[in-house]
């Protein structure tokens, strides 16, 4: 087996589209995830998990019930299981998320933005 780094940088080159996580590796039952936001996500909650936000570039802004977190690039938060939380980026913004493998990005939310699972790059 060959072992290989991953280039985040060269990875996020490989898609434009927004709200669309894509994995880049696996960590035990855990996918990292790299996706490109802007603009409002949807409110949604994830019952059974917390979910690791972690900001490469840009400004990321989670909105929480009576609060928002604001991450720069190199900040990170963790969205406890259970809490409604909406992501949102004013301009082009990079994150990594590491979840549970099958982990619908929307949560309990049906919406347009629900992404399709293991798209890896």
């Amino acid at each position: 087996m060959q072992h290989l780094s991953i280039n985040l940088s060269e990875r996020l080159e490989l898609f434009s589209d927004f709200w669309r996580p894509r994995v880049i590796a696996e960590l035990n039952d855990y996918q990292i995830k790299l996706v490109k936001i802007r603009g409002e996500f949807v409110w949604h909650q994830h019952d059974h998990t917390d979910e690791l936000f972690i900001c490469l570039g840009g400004c990321l802004k989670i909105e929480l019930p009576g609060s928002t977190v604001t991450l720069n690039e190199g900040e990170l938060f963790v969205v406890p299981k259970g809490v409604k939380h909406r992501p949102m980026a004013d301009e082009e913004c990079h994150a990594m998320l590491i979840e549970p493998k099958g982990v619908i990005n929307t949560g309990d939310a049906e919406s347009e933005l629900t992404a399709p699972q293991d798209q890896w790059i």
